[in-house]
């Protein structure tokens, strides 16, 4: 479990006003001292965050912000860091003093949680210093939440039983693979050595399809685009072939039509995203014109090479296919713009290092400024004709 990208953990974020013991808390939920806890406030400038195994609901990640309500220089800069994490977030426990409760924020967050449509936890510390009357007048007008004392470690297991509840609650994660081909079936992932491959390993998406085949009984073979006619005969009953997005039209020709072909940025479309969204946002780049603005969102940062599939190779056949010269920005990880409404077009990349609540925050964003948004598959699919192919897995049904 402590090798789980963070990316595929759920990510629970502890948001609340400064000096209401975030800090304190999420050294109790992980059991460790991960983040500074002082009296003094804005002690947490920057998010501070913690991978754990969360038995039973296996791998989740903590996420510490900085205090709401900072009146200090560098407050707001802090606050609007710490509202950015909102996009992010799967569950949000609001931490309140029990001594100092404001319905009003109170309020405020729940719109803010609703508006992202994040399941939150409403949570009052430090009830050790608070009378029993009181407490129960409190217990009384707040009967969904969870009171603890981060000091007396009082509370803290009913508030990670609650945490649990609801994640289970909440929506189950896609598999890659797994829902798409039944128990025993064969699968042959197609692994392209250029000067993108990292020396001596697996990108994490190639990683996640092995281990996701692993899970579901589903036997999968490796191979080289090099390899792939031989592996083709040496392997009878193939259910499917996956290969590099980069490759597909290679691959395409090779892969007898009988056999289902697809790409792994077109598995993480669907796990990471909305696959009918991006096969929609697809349908855009038909009227698409030399000096409209593209905008390609990468998860990760890497070095740009001359075959790197965002800044060189995208670009270059939507250069092509529309006849001239498109104006592209680039952003990296969670610089996401807000304002998309100067692009005509957004492409994603795979997002295997973001987690499924963020690219589904920036599908809802475009989907309001009614602006078209793709991932890197399905726009290579499309620019090489195998796009009718490359989708075909997707509606059928698993046997």
């Amino acid at each position: 479990m402590n090798n789980t990208p963070n990316s595929n953990r759920k990510h629970i974020v502890i948001y609340g006003n400064t000096n209401v013991g975030k800090s304190s808390l999420i050294n109790k939920l992980v059991g460790q001292e991960v983040a500074i806890v002082s009296e003094e406030e804005g002690t947490t400038t920057d998010p501070v965050s913690k991978a754990m195994e969360m038995i039973p609901i296996g791998p989740v990640l903590f996420i510490d912000t900085a205090g709401m309500g900072d009146n200090s220089v560098l407050g707001e800069a802090r606050m609007n860091k710490t509202l950015e994490f909102l996009k992010r977030t799967d569950i949000a426990l609001h931490i309140i003093d029990v001594n100092n409760i404001d319905t009003n924020d109170i309020k405020r967050m729940e719109l803010e949680f609703k508006k992202y449509a994040i399941p939150n936890i409403v949570v009052f510390n430090k009830i050790d210093m608070i009378s029993k009357e009181r407490l129960e007048k409190v217990k009384d007008d707040f009967k969904n939440a969870i009171f603890i004392s981060t000091l007396e470690n009082e509370g803290i297991e009913n508030l990670k039983e609650k945490i649990i509840s609801t994640i289970e609650a909440d929506e189950e994660e896609l598999p890659l693979i797994g829902d798409l081909l039944p128990y025993n079936s064969k699968v042959i992932l197609v692994v392209p050595i250029d000067s993108e491959a990292p020396k001596g390993r697996l990108i994490l998406p190639q990683v996640q399809c092995i281990r996701d085949c692993l899970d579901h009984g589903i036997k999968s073979y490796i191979v080289r685009d090099t390899e792939l006619s031989q592996a083709l005969e040496d392997i009878k009953d193939i259910d499917l072939v996956i290969t590099d997005s980069q490759a597909f039209k290679k691959v395409d020709a090779i892969v007898p039509k009988h056999i289902n072909l697809t790409s792994f940025s077109m598995l993480f479309a669907r796990q990471k995203g909305d696959i009918d969204e991006f096969l929609q946002g697809a349908e855009a780049i038909k009227s698409l014109k030399p000096g409209d603005k593209v905008l390609i969102s990468e998860s990760c940062t890497h070095n740009v090479s001359h075959e790197d599939i965002g800044r060189i190779k995208i670009p270059k056949m939507l250069n092509k296919y529309v006849g001239g010269e498109l104006d592209f920005d680039f952003r990296v990880g969670h610089d996401f713009p807000d304002n998309i409404k100067e692009y005509k077009f957004i492409i994603h990349c795979g997002a295997c290092m973001i987690n499924r609540k963020t690219v589904i925050n920036r599908i809802n964003l475009c989907r309001e400024n009614k602006v078209s948004i793709c991932n890197y598959g399905v726009v290579l699919s499309f620019l090489t004709n195998t796009l009718e192919r490359s989708k075909k897995i997707f509606l059928t049904s698993k046997i």
